[in-house]
Order: C-alpha cells, then structure tokens, then sequence
C-alpha cells in the first residue's frame, strides 16, 4: 500500500529526526525589479524568510512570462543561478515564442509582488482558471510546492497514466507521477508513463490546459480545505515550475495548443492499424507459424505478428534462439508473411546482458554507452536475461551503437526483416529491489572522474545539471511511489548519466528516450519509411516516435472497462494518438464472453493488439468459435474503415498540421456545455463521426448510453435516431452500437480484406448523414501509405452535401485507380436511405445533384 500523507497545513512534523515547518507557516517570495515588455514580464524572486519544510530554500529565483502565442502563456520559476535540473531539449524540445502581444492575448497573467503569487485568467471574460494566491511558493532543492484554486464543482481530466476515472475525483485524491512497472494497472498507484498535463473544463465557459514541463517525481492532490474551497497542489522532489497553459476554449483546441508544445504524433504507416497479434509463451518459430495458419483457417484477418522475448537466446537482445528460433527459420516465416502482405515485429528491452564476449555487451562497453556506478564500473541490474547494464540515453556514444545494433540484427539482407521494435521494460523496470540488490554496485554518490562529480558541481558548470549536495536516494519529501523508495525496482537514482545530470531527475524520461533513440535506428534501417516503435513507458512528447500500449492489464471486465479510459486519456489528452490496451487482458485467464466483447471494442480503439502471459491460457480469437465470429466482423468493419481511421490519424498528426480532430475523444469535446457528458467515461468518439457506446456491464447483454440532444444515425442500420438516454437489451456477444453524428459524412471502403494493402485496393463506399441543418462534411486523405516523404504524392480530398448535392473537392495529388462506386445519403427515401451510384475517380474533383 502506498504511504498515507498528512495535510502540509498541520502542526510542524519530524521525519527522520528533522522538524518540517507546514507549508501555511512558510513566508513565500517577493518580487522585485520587474520588467515587461509587449509579450513578456520578467522578474527576480526573493525569499522572504526561511521555510525549509522538506529540503533547503532557494534564496533566489527568476521569473519568466512569455505571450508565445494568443493561445499560450509561458511562465517560468527557475533558480536564479540556472542549476536546478530542467528536462534536456533533446528529449523535449521547447516551442519557440512567437511574441503574442500580451494585448491580444487569449490569458492574461497578473500577480501580486509581496508575497509573490499569481494568476491567471480568460480575457475575453475574466474568468480566473490558475490562482495561486492561498499558498506560498515553496521552491527548494527537494521539494517544490505550488497550489491552485479549482471551481466548487470541478472537471479535471488527465495527469496520467493511470487506471482511474477518466474525470479525475477531487476530494483527497494523490496523482503520482513516477513512471514503474505496475503489472496489473493497479487503481490510485503510479503506472508506466508521467503525463503533467490537465485539461479543466468549465462547460459552456470552455475548457484550458495546464502543462506543467517537469521530469520530477510529482504527487499532484486534488481536494479541499477546512473551508470547503477546492484546489490542486503540485509537490515535486525537484525541477522547476515551467508552465504551459493552453487557452482552448474548445476542448479540441486544447489537445492540439498541447501538442504545440510537446510534438504533434508521428504519422505512422497504414499497416499498423491493422489487426495485431502476440503472445509471451509461444515455443517455438514452427508455433508462430501455425498461429498464422490458424487464423487464416478462421479466416480472421491478421495483419502483424510479434516475437515477445521467447525468440531470443537467453533472452539477450540482438539475438535469436538457435534451436526454437533459428534466424533462417525466422526469415522464411517473415518472407511468408510479406508475400501475404502481412508484417513482423520484436521486442527489445533496455537490460544488456552483462557478459564479455556477447557482441552488443562488447560493442556498447567500447562505445561507453552504458550507465556507470559511482566506482566507474558499468552499474549492473536485473533483468530478463539475468545481470545486466543498462544504455545511457545521454551518452554520446549510445545513438551511434543502438542504431548499429539494430541495423545489424536486423539486416533485411542477413538478419530478420522486422517492420518495427517494441520497447518495453523501459521504465526502467529492474528486477532487484532495491539498492541492496547483489547484482547492483554499493550504493554510493556519484564519482566517476569522466562524469560531473557531486563536490566539483559549481555556477560554472553547464547549467540545469542539477543542485549538488541532495540525497538522490532517500528525499525527506516521501514520494507516493508504488513500490515505495524511489530506486525500488528502478535504477539507482543516485546514478549519474553522461551529460552530468542523474536519474533521481532523469527517471522519467528513461523510457521515451529509448523510443527516441529506436525510432531514429530505424530511420537508418529503413531510411525511405515511417518507423514504427510501440512502447510501455512515456512522458511528455513520446507520441512524437512510438506508438503507446497500456501495460500489463488483466483479463477482467475491470480491465475491459479501464481500457476506454485510458484510451482516451492517451488518445484525446495526451497526444498519443495510436494507442490501446491488450486485447482480452494480458494477466489471468481470458473467457469466451470477456474475449469476445473486448475483441469487438478493441476494433474499434486506434492500436488493435491481442497479448497474453505466458502464464495465461491461449486467446487467439481462433480458439473458441463465438470469438471467431465475433472478430471476423469485427475486423472486418474496422478494415472498412481503415482510410477514416488513417484520416483521422494524418490529420492528428505533425504531418496532418495538427488539425482539430483527434482519433478518439471523450463525448464532452464535441457537446462541451452538455452537462451529461462530462463524467461519461464508457462511450467514445472514433474520429469526429462515431460514437461508439458499447456494452460494459460483466457478462450482460445490456447496455444504457447517452446520445446528446442532436441528429443520429445507427451505424448498422442508418436508421435515425434522436438524442437522449437509450437502453438497448439482447446486444450479441459480437455487437456492438456505433452511431453516426449527424452533418457527418464518413467514407468506407465497399468490402474488407485479409490484409490492409489488399483492402487498399477496394473501392469506396461513402455515406452521408445529414444534421439538423440537412448538411453534412467529411474528408479523405489518401497516400502510398508507408513513405516518410510523400511529397505532393497526397489527397486530401473535402466532401460536402447541401441537402441537394454533393461535391468532392480538395487536392488530388495521389493518383489511384480505386473509385468510390456509391454515395448513400442517409435520411432519404422514407427514412431508409437513397442510394447514389457512381462511379467516380479520386483523381479529380466530382459531384451531382439531385
């Protein structure tokens, strides 16, 4: 269980035999010699008098206010001799200003200079959304502290990842941000990724964003005092206060302002939104094999297949299992696979076994690119393959030995022609502990002569490295970390990386760099193609390289459940776009009934991957008849919508300009003043178009889902539908309600295939379905698919109806022979429909009238 904190405004306490003063009882700051000009203010921060509550005061601070742009105000509290620890721009780029003036500015911050507290507020309204003003600034060398009034009825969302309530509870409810391997996504606990951003929605007022750029470990609380108001308080072991905040006021806009600053997703290829299957525990390549033939048998289509850590040998990276996983046997099974149009892809995990003689040990040994212990010794873990040394992001040499691994390993020409690497364990998740771990060098500060040493620290240095004279192991402030101390089953935080800097600052970021350093391998392995990497664990910017499952779930309608919300949270708040959770669960048992409601869901989230245990029974939808049936039209329908995913995807995407259109989203983003949307947490939006609304009850066939007041149409049936409270009884294991937002129009392909490339080749089938007004709008992007360069070799194609004709207009840069051989304008001919028959070319611009 996780530790039980006491409110910072009691009586003054003793931890560890020092007295902490209560954060009320703290003086503050006071702001002087302030300077503003058009689109910035800055100013020095004063301590006003000791504190000292959990770490020593900073005396001296700065203060920077920037108007980037109309919709995003920077401020910045750092120390005024630029040594505390800020995230490294090559994890995490910083926007550039663009110089708003604070005149036209969306936000507009005001402060008070004695004791120093600010605000920040809605111009157009003068709504407060940020107010620190019931607390002091509490800044220190482990401790930072920072509070915000909330409205008396709030909706937050965000602050992942985690396995709670999509809105987040606001009375006595701790976020922990530490990023920790958590099998079985435990509710209220820390899981794999540190997301410090939330979205705060106030209805028809609109909804901001408050990102708070910070690799530290991080308790946010949410709840309230004595007095009844509500607030959220930040307390972080480290770092600085660099906040974004992002104007909206659609929520929509928030997701993209959000994505200016952490890096819109990278586009991925359209083979990765096929259908995906894997499993830990698969014996043998001639196992592997038969899967494939199983599934071809069902005929359930299957897209990608995946090698877990059974291909290797000794489960070392960078190397296959000569007798269960023979490279030549390997590569005939995946040139099988790519004659059929179908894909490959492995995992890596970060732990290299710690052995001379084991080429990639040697090879990254001679490169220095390993992480070393305070005795110069490379620091040594636990891992799958047993002892092992772990890569250092931020070493020079380390880019340079990952990408020839990679490119080694897996030669198209002489090694195993993988399509994209799956990183995980990279948390780092270390099997020892804690510090006192047999495979671990002595605890220790850090002294390794080629690495900044904790006495050699001075104003001198490079700056943000961090403040010397910190205990990097045991911070008075106890962090509510899950596994308890803050290197328990982690690396030592007290370890030093390359660039000086420590883990006790960097942790955070361990996972998103070794997605960073492995989709730009890939780039070298396959220079003219998108890379795809999946990984477990995240921080800000990671949707930038790799694509984002949730971990080691369960098979559990509990589960099944948590998956919406976490795709959402991913999807909607989170910019990570092609994200979802292991289909049917990954721990225990999966049953029919279970296996066959998330096979359906799971079609119908951005990433589709069925992955168990080796532990858990077989779940290949093939294996029990119900779920075959299930997933075949399951699949089926998603490959019919293969291109409106992909739109969607494009249009999220950097590529895409970042448009308003998020792949999911909760129901609150497109209906932001209907009140009954706010905590709905089981339906979606797939695309701005579909509401899906499945079944989430255990073991029912009945499902109770809200469809805001508004024009509908059922997916299935196009069938209109009006808005409000509906209960559906007797929904088949393999079903599903989808309805279609009127004023959409929505393009299909006319049947699915067994692969993505073969489902390319389809023509188009397009419905329209009218709003209130008898408009409707939708769009089609269309490229080769795979290139990291398309050039004008594009379509972006607009369709539009005015209740009497329908027009497709756009550019046409990608010349296909496919044609859309229909449009169905729903609503007509007695409310069944009228069907309109083409065909027309996607090479030029079309339409007709009625």
């Amino acid at each position: 269980m996780a530790p039980t904190f006491l409110p910072l405004a009691l009586l003054a306490v003793a931890v560890l035999g020092r007295v902490f003063r209560p954060a009320s009882q703290c003086p503050g700051y006071r702001a002087t010699n302030v300077l503003r000009g058009d689109s910035y203010l800055v100013a020095d921060l004063r301590l006003i008098g000791n504190c000292e509550s959990y770490s020593n005061d900073i005396n001296d601070l700065r203060l920077l206010v920037e108007y980037q742009t109309e919709s995003r105000l920077h401020v910045l509290i750092e120390d005024a001799d630029n040594q505390v620890y800020q995230v490294q721009e090559q994890v995490l780029p910083r926007p550039k200003s663009q110089n708003a003036s604070a005149g036209s500015s969306a936000l507009k911050f005001s402060f008070t200079e004695n004791p120093f507290t600010f605000s920040v507020t809605r111009a157009s309204t003068g709504e407060v959304l940020f107010d620190t003003s019931d607390s002091p600034l509490i800044f220190q060398s482990q401790y930072l502290q920072l509070r915000t009034s909330l409205p008396r009825s709030p909706n937050i969302y965000g602050l992942g990842e985690h396995s709670d309530d999509f809105r987040l509870p606001t009375d006595n409810y701790t976020r922990t941000l530490w990023n920790a391997e958590s099998p079985f996504i435990p509710n209220r606990q820390n899981l794999y990724g540190s997301h410090p951003v939330y979205f705060d929605h106030r209805g028809a007022s609109g909804t901001h964003g408050v990102f708070l750029l910070s690799a530290s470990g991080m308790d946010i609380r949410l709840s309230q005092t004595d007095s009844g108001r509500k607030y959220l308080e930040y307390n972080t072991i480290g770092g600085v206060f660099d906040f974004y905040f992002l104007a909206g006021p659609e929520p929509a806009s928030v997701s993209k302002q959000y994505a200016e600053v952490v890096g819109f997703p990278a586009m991925q290829q359209y083979w990765t939104l096929g259908f995906h299957q894997c499993k830990y525990g698969w014996p043998t390549i001639d196992h592997v094999a038969q899967v494939v033939a199983n599934y071809s048998a069902a005929g359930i289509p299957l897209e990608t297949v995946w090698g877990d850590i059974d291909y290797m040998h000794g489960k070392r990276d960078f190397t296959s299992d000569p007798v269960r996983y023979p490279i030549d046997k390997v590569r005939a099974l995946v040139d099988t696979l790519h004659r059929n149009n179908q894909h490959y892809v492995q995992i890596l995990d970060p732990g290299i076994r710690n052995t001379p003689g084991y080429g990639p040990y040697d090879r990254g040994a001679e490169q220095g690119a390993f992480i070393r212990a305070a005795d110069g010794s490379f620091y040594r873990g636990l891992q799958w393959p047993g002892e092992v040394v772990w890569p250092d992001w931020f070493a020079p040499g380390t880019q340079d030995w990952w990408t020839n691994e990679i490119r080694t390993f897996y030669s198209p020409t002489s090694g195993i022609p993988v399509d994209g690497l799956w990183v995980d364990m990279n948390e780092a998740s270390n099997m020892c502990a804690d510090t006192t771990c047999p495979a671990s060098a002595p605890p220790g500060p850090p002294t390794q002569a080629s690495h900044r040493t904790t006495a050699g620290h001075t104003t001198s240095s490079p700056p943000h490295l961090g403040l010397p004279g910190r205990d990097l192991l045991h911070p008075a402030y106890p962090l509510a970390n899950h596994h308890g101390a803050l290197s328990a089953r982690t690396l030592a935080t007290n370890l030093t990386n390359a660039d000086g800097t420590t883990q006790y600052d960097t942790h955070n970021l361990y996972g998103t760099s070794m997605a960073l350093a492995t989709h730009a391998a890939l780039q070298h392995l396959h220079p003219a193609k998108r890379p795809f990497v999946l990984t477990r664990s995240t921080s800000p910017g990671a949707g930038r390289a790799a694509a984002h499952w949730f971990g080691d779930n369960t098979s559990s309608w509990a589960h099944y459940r948590a998956a919406i919300r976490q795709m959402l949270a991913s999807g909607a708040l989170h910019a990570q776009p092609l994200a979802g959770s292991d289909v049917c669960g990954f721990n225990g048992q999966a049953g029919p009934r279970l296996c066959a409601r998330w096979a359906v869901l799971g079609a119908w989230q951005p990433f589709y991957r069925n992955h168990a245990d080796a532990g858990s029974g077989d779940q290949e939808f093939y294996r029990w008849a119900d779920v075959a049936a299930a997933a075949r039209r399951a699949v089926a329908v998603r490959y019919r919508l293969l291109d409106y995913l992909y739109t969607a995807l494009w249009r999220a995407s950097g590529d895409g300009g970042g448009g308003l259109v998020v792949v999911v989203s909760p129901v609150w983003f497109a209906y932001p003043a209907d009140e009954a949307t706010w905590g709905v947490q089981t339906q979606w939006f797939l695309g701005a178009a579909l509401l899906v609304s499945p079944v989430v009850e255990d073991e029912s066939q009945r499902v109770e889902f809200y469809l805001p007041q508004d024009v509908w149409y059922d997916f299935w049936t196009g069938e209109m539908v009006r808005g409000g409270v509906k209960v559906v009884d007797g929904v088949g294991w393999g079903d599903i309600p989808v309805h279609i937002r009127g004023g959409s129009i929505v393009p299909m392909r006319v049947r699915s295939a067994n692969t993505t490339a073969e489902t390319r080749r389809e023509n188009f089938a397009i419905t329209v379905a009218p709003g209130m007004d008898g408009t409707a709008r939708g769009e089609l992007y269309l490229d080769d698919g795979e290139s990291r360069d398309v050039g004008s070799n594009k379509s972006m194609i607009r369709f539009a109806w005015d209740g009497e004709s329908f027009v497709a207009n756009g550019t046409f840069g990608y010349r296909t022979h496919v044609v859309v051989e229909s449009v169905l304008v729903l609503g007509q001919a007695g409310g069944k429909g009228k069907t309109h028959r083409g065909p027309w070319g996607l090479n030029e611009a079309f339409g007709f009238r009625l």
